[in-house]
């Protein structure tokens, strides 16, 4: 990989940024700018020309070197917080060891230049875009409804040339899907004329054209590019003809060939199969992808039985391991191809034989087949560089893990890895980054959850196992097998693991980032981790203590904290001046205040609310903070008084349990707050908003509100109706109750009650029984969920004709609810609306 040099110049921005409060730089010492400065410009190089990984080791040490000087004195200058206030520190450094640095970097950017010079030199190769990675005799699972879909596609009676999309991972099968419809007898009937060339990440247009034009004729030509072009395009122009255009990596490839195939109006079709789905949006963002799914359990035993067995039975003392087999390839048609037909067909059919195979699966998948694994090295090698490092950090997690999206961008912001540019916010920009992964088909979403029969956001992330096995190693050093010394990422997977670092050592001094992940709430234990004085990431979620261990403190340099224990946390936690985030669901404060004074902080998650009680109205404003949330406890008489004024950048709140108080809580002043989550919040009398005698006055450019166990006045929504931007609304568990305080079980729109913004809206857990709406209510809503109601009678019928509706989901709802769901989709059907249903049954939960 091409190193990233991101980190270390977060570190260098940050002791030179005029905002910031902690350092002062010597203005007659240059060398921090000259750092920054050299550091920046080669970092511009790399993500120019990602490919010079010759340099990757050398800018790796170099750029890690520069971290260790820089950390080890700005943890060492900081005076105790205990005595002293940690703020205008001058910074003053001068080392033959730091002057070394700027002299190295400075040479490998030279190399950097003249590597580049010599690459441009080079000829494009030329490379063979006649063969396809699908076979005829390949054996397949799994298809048949992907195919029949894509034959409805590719044989309907629309006239006008259709772009189809085929996307997904590497390894899914998109070609060897695409080869059978290619070759389907259905399909060669249906067009005049057929052509296939796969592209390739470092394609070649003369022979991607020369491959075509071999199938249309059936001659070789061997004409100049620009004559190709041609007469490709006479050779199509008036006929019904079939491309595939078989691993498309670029846009750019597009902007090349586009041109060149003529509009017949005569039901001609494009096929691409491509890894990234801004490469198929670009070709027609109008066309609808056709995303092939891993395979299922079933299917993917299917597969591997047909590789092994072929049509004979597998033996019975065989079939259970070889099921636990199959399912740990995760769904990757790949990977059972490599251990079915290149592994286990070939050994002695015993059952000790395979169970030292299914032992580790993807061990002997990666010692079999370095084919396999160069197939996925494309899709690492063609991410941006600055995407690189955060792909890499999923393998910080454990197989089948899924980390919350907030979380991911956090430790992304914390490990250094997001630069802001002055615009967006860190974590508007990893949030950007995090999708272009999901987008690439690096990382996989979870819809549901999988612990409750519950529709959820897609918040959660995971990698593929194969994925995460290639990412292994090359970011992070571990889990906790320290063949290096000072590894600069480590992560704990179990207690096992932990052994080998139960007492403080050197080994670890310089490390970066301590992760524990899957203890199933383990009882921590000190040891190692306080050894690392320059960690920077500290994630003991997964762990508990009777004790909050107050030599965290020591690590000043720490910038993500997230603990899961139950004890309060001490006096002492402002030592911690660099603190960006801040995740302790459990836990409450002995010195609440001290949060006020870590300038740092930009998301909190603490259980409760103390700190936001101050008798002397001493609040900080605390300009970065991006996101809170917490519990209000019923005796806390919390006031919201002067608080808003020192969170004026606030973009994310939650709050909970705000039962008793009869105080307003007043977010009008907080003009940035886009997202608000209120649990189990009272309203009885209010006519403005939730809470017994109680109003939220809402900001104006609120786009989320999400209300979970809440009592709401009738007409309290139309609070919700004013606000013009609100996009998404959730209510989970939410009743609507009557001045009486009787439960109503019927929730009317009105002519005029409108929500003019509204994209995605979603009813779980209803005890709603009538709802009475129509298309005028939410005049461009998108995506309708409804999720365990079970008394509801009908949807409104009016919510099908809604323009912008393009999907509504389903779980767990009564048979009514869903026949009238199927009665819309088939009356907008009719109409010609492509309208779409999703029934989600618990197996897909």
């Amino acid at each position: 990989m091409a190193y990233n040099l991101q980190p270390l110049i977060t570190i260098l921005e940050g002791i030179l940024d005029p905002d910031q409060t902690l350092w002062i730089v010597d203005e007659n010492n240059p060398q921090i700018q000259s750092l920054l400065d050299k550091a920046t410009s080669l970092q511009q190089l790399l993500d120019s020309k990602s490919s010079l990984t010759k340099l990757d080791s050398k800018i790796r040490e170099v750029a890690h070197q520069a971290e260790d000087i820089l950390e080890y004195h700005m943890v060492h200058m900081l005076p105790d917080p205990r005595f002293f206030a940690p703020t205008h520190v001058r910074f003053t450094l001068s080392t033959p060891d730091l002057q070394q640095v700027i002299r190295e970097l400075g040479s490998v950017m030279e190399q950097a230049e003249k590597l580049m010079e010599m690459e441009e030199r080079k000829m494009p190769r030329e490379l063979d875009s006649s063969s396809s990675s699908g076979s005829k005799s390949a054996v397949v699972v799994g298809i048949d409804e992907d195919l029949m879909q894509l034959k409805d596609r590719l044989t309907r009676m629309e006239k006008k040339l259709e772009i189809v999309p085929i996307v997904g991972m590497g390894g899914v099968g998109k070609t060897t899907l695409t080869r059978k419809l290619y070759e389907d007898n259905m399909i060669v009937e249906c067009f005049h004329c057929r052509a296939w060339a796969t592209v390739s990440q470092d394609y070649n247009m003369r022979q991607v054209l020369k491959s075509l034009l071999r199938c249309i004729t059936g001659k070789d030509c061997d004409q100049p590019t620009n004559e190709l072009k041609d007469m490709l395009y006479k050779s199509l122009f008036g006929r019904k003809y079939l491309i595939v255009l078989d691993d498309i990596w670029s846009t750019k490839f597009w902007d090349e060939i586009r041109m060149y195939f003529p509009d017949n109006n005569n039901g001609s079709r494009i096929v691409s199969t491509t890894r990234e789905s801004d490469v198929a949006n670009y070709a027609n963002s109008l066309s609808l992808q056709h995303q092939v799914r891993l395979l299922s359990e079933s299917e993917s035993w299917n597969l591997l039985h047909q590789l092994v067995f072929g049509e004979e039975e597998c033996p019975l003392v065989l079939q259970e391991i070889g099921r636990k087999i199959a399912k740990d390839c995760g769904g990757l048609p790949l990977a059972i191809s490599v251990i079915g037909g290149g592994l286990l067909c070939k050994m002695e059919r015993s059952e000790d034989v395979w169970r030292k195979i299914g032992d580790n699966v993807m061990a002997s998948i990666s010692g079999l087949d370095e084919r396999c694994y160069s197939i996925l090295f494309l899709s690492y090698n063609n991410l941006p560089n600055h995407l690189k490092p955060c792909f890499l950090y999923m393998a910080a997690f454990p197989e089948d893990y899924e980390i919350k999206g907030s979380k991911l961008v956090y430790m992304w912001n914390t490990e250094g890895f997001v630069k802001s540019n002055g615009e967006r916010s860190l974590e508007e920009k990893a949030k950007d980054w995090l999708k272009s992964l999901v987008e690439r088909n690096l990382f996989l979403v979870s819809e549901y959850n999988k612990n409750y029969y519950r529709l959820k956001p897609k918040s959660y992330y995971s990698m593929h196992d194969m994925l995460r096995i290639y990412a292994s190693g090359n970011l992070l050093n571990g889990p906790s097998h320290f063949n290096v010394s000072n590894p600069r990422r480590v992560s704990f997977h179990n207690f096992y693991q932990l052994e080998h670092v139960n007492e403080p050592t050197d080994s670890m001094e310089l490390t970066r980032s301590i992760i524990c992940i899957g203890f199933q709430k383990a009882e921590y234990s000190s040891g190692a981790f306080f050894a690392s004085v320059m960690v920077r990431v500290l994630d003991l979620m997964d762990m508990d203590c009777d004790r909050f261990p107050t030599e965290i403190y020591e690590l000043v340099n720490l910038r993500f904290l997230g603990v899961g224990f139950r004890s309060s946390i001490p006096r002492g936690i402002s030592r911690l001046c660099n603190l960006q985030t801040l995740i302790a669901p459990r836990s409450r404060f002995d010195e609440p205040a001290e949060l006020w004074k870590l300038s740092e902080l930009r998301n909190v998650k603490v259980r409760g609310a103390e700190w936001l009680k101050d008798e002397e109205r001493n609040y900080s404003v605390m300009k970065k903070l991006q996101r809170i949330s917490f519990n209000i406890w019923e005796e806390e008489a919390t006031t919201w008084d002067d608080f808003h004024k020192s969170i004026p950048n606030i973009k994310k709140l939650f709050v909970s349990n705000f039962l008793r108080t009869s105080r307003a809580m007043d977010l009008s002043q907080l003009h940035k707050l886009e997202s608000l989550s209120c649990s189990k919040i009272r309203s009885i009398s209010s006519p403005d908003g939730f809470g017994r005698c109680f109003r939220v006055i809402f900001p104006c450019n609120i786009r989320k509100v999400i209300l979970m166990e809440c009592e709401m006045i009738l007409g309290a929504w139309r609070t919700l109706c004013a606000l013009q931007k609100l996009e998404v609304l959730t209510m989970l568990d939410c009743n609507f109750v009557s001045e009486e305080e009787k439960s109503d079980e019927e929730w009317e729109l009105a002519y005029g009650d409108e929500f003019p913004s509204l994209h995605f809206l979603t009813l779980d857990l209803f005890s709603l029984v009538r709802w009475i709406a129509n298309e005028t209510n939410y005049p461009v809503l998108c995506h309708l969920r409804l999720s365990v109601c079970q008394k509801l009678e009908e949807i409104p019928s009016g919510i099908g004709e809604i323009p912008t509706l393009q999907l509504i989901e389903l779980f767990k709802c009564s048979e009514f609810a869903v026949a009238s769901a199927e009665r819309i989709v088939e009356e907008q059907s009719e109409n010609g609306n492509d309208l779409k249903l999703r029934i989600i049954t618990e197996d897909e939960s």
